[in-house]
C-alpha cells in the first residue's frame, strides 16, 4: 500500500530531471500519472536541449514499471489551449486530478542590461505564464470535484534571492511565490493546498550545460563539471554540496503532497542546503 493510492498527479516538465523524478516517486506511492513535456527544442533562446519525445515515453514507461497508469501529452505550457487538452485527456482516461507539480522550466543567463527582449520574454512565458497555465488548465476540475488536493509550483532559490545575471529568472521565481500565495488563499476553501518548493542548484541540464559552465568558470576553455564544483559548493551552506538531485525535490514535493503536510500552505520550501541563509 503506498500513501498515493488511488491519486492521480499532473506534473509538467514531466519527460526528465525534476519532473521525471517526481513522476517516479509519486509513482512509488501509489499515484497515477499525467505527464507533460514539450518534447522540442522550441525554446531558441536557451543553450541547451530540452526533453524529447523519447525521453516522455520512458518517463511514461517506468511509471507503468511500478504497476500505475501513465498518460503522456506533448505541450507547450506557454500555450493553455495546448496544456488544456493534455488535461483534458487525462481527465478523459484517469478520471480526476488530485496533485498538480506545475515544474516545467528553463534558464539561460545574462547581465541585465544586456539581455535581449525576446531572452526576457522567453523566461517569463515559459517560467511564469506556463505555472499559469498548468494551474488555470487543471484546477477547475479540482474545484467541481470538491475533494480536495495539492498543487506545489517549482520556484527556486532565486525566487527568495536575487542572483546576477539571473534577473529574468529571478523575477519568473519570485513571481511563482506571489502567485502560489494567491492560489493558497483563493483553493483553502475548497481544501486545496498550494506551496513552493525552492531548490538550489539541481544536477539536471538546466545547470549541466556548457553556458552555465562557462559562467562558473570564465577563466577556463572548455570547462567541465570538475572546473565548477567549488563555486558551485561556494552557494550552499552545507559542506561538500554543488548541487542537489533531483530525488531530493521529490521527497519535498511528496512531503508537501502528503496528509502529513495536511496543514500546511501557502509555504515556500527550500530544499537548498543552506543557500538563502548563506546568502541572505
Amino acid at each position: 500500500m503506498g500513501s498515493f493510492d488511488g491519486k492521480v498527479a499532473f506534473i509538467t516538465g514531466a519527460g526528465r530531471g525534476q519532473g521525471r523524478s517526481h513522476a517516479l516517486r509519486l509513482a512509488d506511492e501509489g499515484a497515477d500519472i499525467i505527464a507533460l513535456d514539450i518534447c522540442a527544442d522550441a525554446v531558441s533562446t536557451v543553450s541547451y536541449g530540452l526533453a524529447t519525445a523519447d525521453d516522455l515515453k520512458d518517463t511514461a514507461a517506468q511509471v507503468e514499471a511500478r504497476g500505475r497508469r501513465a498518460v503522456t501529452g506533448i505541450a507547450d505550457v506557454r500555450d493553455l489551449g495546448q496544456v488544456q487538452k493534455v488535461v483534458d485527456a487525462g481527465l478523459a482516461e484517469l478520471g480526476k486530478i488530485d496533485i498538480v507539480c506545475a515544474n516545467a522550466g528553463v534558464g539561460s543567463w545574462s547581465v541585465s542590461w544586456e539581455m535581449s527582449e525576446q531572452v526576457w520574454k522567453d523566461m517569463i512565458d515559459v517560467n511564469l505564464t506556463g505555472v499559469f497555465n498548468t494551474t488555470r488548465a487543471a484546477l477547475p476540475s479540482m474545484v467541481e470535484r470538491g475533494q480536495g488536493g495539492s498543487v506545489v509550483l517549482t520556484s527556486s532559490t532565486a525566487g527568495l534571492l536575487g542572483h546576477r545575471n539571473t534577473a529574468h529568472y529571478t523575477a519568473a521565481k519570485h513571481g511563482i511565490i506571489g502567485f502560489m500565495k494567491v492560489l493558497a488563499q483563493e483553493l483553502g476553501p475548497h481544501g486545496i493546498r498550494v506551496n513552493s518548493v525552492c531548490p538550489t542548484a539541481v544536477s539536471t541540464p538546466l545547470i549541466f550545460n556548457a553556458e552555465t559552465f562557462k559562467l562558473f568558470a570564465p577563466d577556463v576553455a572548455d570547462p567541465t563539471e570538475a572546473d565548477v564544483r567549488a563555486p558551485f559548493t561556494r552557494l550552499n551552506v552545507l559542506p561538500d554540496v554543488p548541487w542537489i538531485e533531483p530525488a531530493d525535490v521529490s521527497e519535498a514535493v511528496l512531503w508537501l503532497c502528503s496528509d502529513a503536510a495536511r496543514y500546511v500552505t501557502g509555504v515556500a520550501l527550500p530544499v537548498d542546503a543552506g543557500n538563502v541563509i548563506k546568502k541572505g
